[in-house]
């Protein structure tokens, strides 16, 4: 197994390693080990299909079954990322966010595959999010230390969000639903639970506000935070190619979907993986 920096704030290329294979025991100890410093592993040139990334996700950590999202036919796990060429409406997943944060046990990664991309357009971001955490003040670390926020998938997944009652020409299917107004509480700054380093955890979308905060002040702190947990220097920029599967740490960064493909197809194949019990 060989690895190479991306050179930016998080990520490492894995090459010499054949995902569609069952992998050793001594093999997945070396790629859990760079998943959790790297944050975003990047592994080129494989030949997945649904039961290799199913046995990739388990050999990470196990299975999570992804709320308000079918998966494909026939499959339990295995979700389809997919916008068609002629598809005008607004892109999947384009605000940042940690997947699922306002769920009570977050998965711990997400593994996406692309089976059929564009040549241009189409990148996904990463934020490192243990970096935005250390390189705050000291002050306005005393600010948020202790803070306890709410978050929910209303503004997304709820029948009022913006998948909800009034998307429509969508390929992916999306099961919008007001369990998504359900909130669950989680610490703003998060110790990760395997390698102890504190990081900032989620952000505005999935965040609704602030334990013991009013509204308006609570958002103004989210929405300010924001714009200081996406800077520049804490993200990482991936053009995707065919073959390519990325895996990254929901607990560590935030990503975002972007566009700019207007007039292509894209294709990628989804698993999310649970945390450690």
């Amino acid at each position: 197994m060989h690895l190479e920096l991306t050179g930016s704030a998080c990520g490492a290329r894995i090459a010499g390693v054949n995902l569609a294979a069952p992998l050793a025991p001594e093999t997945i100890a070396a790629i859990r080990a760079a998943w959790l410093r790297h944050l975003v592993l990047i592994f080129p040139d494989q030949d997945m299909d649904a039961k290799a990334l199913e046995r990739f996700a388990v050999a990470m950590g196990g299975l999570y079954r992804d709320p308000f999202l079918a998966p494909l036919p026939g499959q339990s796990h295995i979700v389809a990322i997919q916008r068609e060429a002629d598809e005008i409406s607004p892109i999947f997943a384009d605000t940042w966010h940690s997947d699922w944060s306002f769920e009570k046990n977050p998965p711990a990664g997400t593994a996406l595959y692309a089976i059929d991309v564009p040549p241009s357009g189409g990148d996904t971001l990463f934020a490192n999010q243990h970096s935005a955490w250390e390189e705050l003040a000291e002050e306005r670390k005393a600010q948020l230390i202790d803070k306890i926020a709410i978050h929910g998938a209303r503004r997304g997944f709820a029948t009022g969000g913006l998948y909800g009652d009034r998307d429509s020409g969508r390929t992916m299917d999306i099961r919008a639903a007001d369990s998504a107004l359900a909130t669950q509480n989680h610490p703003l700054v998060l110790q990760h639970p395997e390698t102890g380093r504190q990081g900032l955890f989620g952000t505005w979308g999935y965040i609704l506000g602030i334990e013991g905060m009013k509204q308006n002040p609570a958002a103004h702190l989210l929405l300010t935070l924001q714009n200081w947990q996406i800077q520049d220097r804490f993200v990482y920029r991936h053009r995707w190619e065919p073959g390519t599967l990325v895996l990254w740490d929901n607990r560590s960064t935030l990503h975002r979907a972007t566009g700019g493909y207007e007039g292509r197809r894209r294709l990628l194949h989804r698993v999310t993986i649970a945390a450690p019990p």
